[in-house]
């Protein structure tokens, strides 16, 4: 089939809500406006998720998966999914489903003319603590990569894979997508999407994540961005 749109799934431990993304990601691929497949990318979770993953893949001819020895992280999860993607655009949500599947169809009629949409989570669904975490920690890293954007931890992003592929991750660039397209001259947009309270499983991230985490990686950023090497090829013989 000619796929037009990779959506990439990271997962790790999440045996309790893997059916319920085979269910909405398998409505959605019904309405989307361009012909999408799905790539799960489980990030060597101690649970039943890598068998729901088979089974899942096994019934669903658009689904299929990555399976790493051991957990490497979200960025690597995430890296792994761009660099095993064959489509023009690529996606990513996250399997908890705290962002709707239907909303990819609101930043593929962006993407267009630009090269990353990411979404910003409207009137989020998270606790006090888990809200104000973020909104620091998204002001901090404002003040080192002057993206603009707002919600850099919104797991609902599409982006052009020809931008995607050159994005040499580390651990927690998975924040920086849209400086990293700046980096390589594209062009990025957010738009609100909605959000939703977690329903099961459990939340990966703490407050040293959000906060003493991202804080550390904006110096590593800060790093990748004086040594980042940028080039356009004009043509081939």
């Amino acid at each position: 089939m000619n796929y037009q749109f990779t959506i990439i799934v990271p997962v790790y431990n999440e045996e309790d809500n893997l059916l319920r993304v085979e269910q909405e990601l398998s409505k959605y691929i019904k309405i989307a406006t361009k012909k999408t497949k799905v790539l799960f990318v489980n990030d060597g979770s101690k649970d039943k998720s890598q068998e729901l993953i088979e089974e899942i893949c096994s019934n669903n001819s658009d689904f299929s998966f990555i399976n790493f020895k051991e957990n490497c992280g979200l960025s690597a999860a995430i890296s792994a999914g761009f660099q095993n993607t064959d489509t023009e655009l690529v996606g990513y949500i996250d399997s908890d489903l705290q962002t709707a599947p239907e909303d990819f169809n609101l930043l593929l009629n962006e993407v267009g003319e630009y090269d990353l949409v990411t979404g910003v989570r409207a009137n989020r669904k998270d606790s006090f603590v888990k809200n104000m975490s973020s909104t620091i920690a998204n002001g901090i890293r404002r003040s080192f990569t002057h993206d603009g954007m707002d919600d850099t931890g919104c797991p609902l992003k599409v982006i052009k894979t020809e931008y995607a592929k050159k994005i040499p991750m580390f651990k927690g660039l998975h924040r920086f997508l849209p400086a990293m397209i700046l980096l390589q001259d594209g062009n990025i947009k957010q738009i609100p999407v909605q959000h939703f309270p977690r329903i099961a499983g459990e939340a990966k991230y703490g407050l040293w994540n959000r906060l003493l985490g991202p804080l550390m990686d904006c110096f590593a950023y800060l790093w990748m961005k004086k040594k980042y090497i940028n080039y356009n090829i004009a043509n081939k013989g």
